[in-house]
């Protein structure tokens, strides 16, 4: 049985992902080996119905495969409970959506301390962290406002914020510039990609973005399921 290495961050083997469609088994992902190390900048790519988005959400928990395993920083997820896995995915993931997905009754220093209220971090550290973070994705000032007085790309860098500050060892991104004109996308992938490189946090994209794809470092072809082509382009 294969196992995960101290810097692999996401080990998967023989992940396989069945669903019935009017009664007729379809692979949506079939026999997947992958290993993510700690640091990557990586994108998953691949047409419609290729398989990325099941594959995010099992290597998240949010899914489990019909058969394989997957291990996050060293854990096997189909070990643990319900409540275990809950806990393992706040405490070490970091989610980015398309729709952003901030709660619009909360403040964006709300929005953001969020997962560290279920985290029980002091209010103290709560504040120092999130004024860090608003600073770090270029949101000073903007604490107190409410996700509908924000832009579209304003409520994107809160969903990033909020992925970061409870210092998660991996960000899962799905399709997180889909709704952004490309200047502001470009901007987000920049600077995700500096939080990337100063604080070591794995991020792994799902895209159709060619700008995602060109500033991967590591890109990945999903094809019917599987992995198509692997590419390292360059590193650090």
């Amino acid at each position: 049985m294969k196992q995960a290495k101290k810097n692999d961050v996401i080990v998967t083997q023989g992940v396989t992902k069945v669903y019935a469609a009017d009664g007729i088994p379809v692979n949506a992902l079939a026999e997947i080996d992958l290993t993510i190390r700690s640091g990557e900048f990586t994108a998953l790519m691949g047409p419609s119905g290729s398989g990325k988005t099941t594959f995010l959400n099992i290597i998240s928990g949010l899914d489990a495969p019909t058969k394989g395993k997957v291990w996050l920083s060293g854990r096997v997820l189909s070990d643990m409970s319900g409540n275990e896995l809950s806990d393992f995915r706040r405490d070490n993931i970091g989610f980015i959506f398309q729709a952003y997905n901030l709660i619009p009754v909360l403040t964006v220093e709300e929005n953001v301390e969020y997962i560290m209220l279920l985290q029980r971090v002091p209010k103290a550290e709560r504040h120092e962290r999130v004024t860090a973070m608003l600073e770090a994705v270029g949101l000073q000032g903007f604490a107190d406002r409410n996700p509908t007085q924000l832009s579209g790309g304003q409520q994107q860098r809160v969903a990033i914020a909020r992925a970061m500050v409870s210092e998660p060892a991996i960000i899962l991104a799905d399709e997180p510039t889909a709704n952004l004109d490309s200047k502001t996308g470009a901007e987000l992938l920049a600077m995700m990609n500096s939080l990337n490189l100063e604080t070591g946090v794995t991020f792994v994209f799902s895209t159709h973005d060619p700008m995602v794809m060109e500033s991967a470092r590591r890109l990945i072809t999903l094809r019917d399921g599987q992995i198509d082509t692997d590419e390292t382009k360059y590193s650090g």
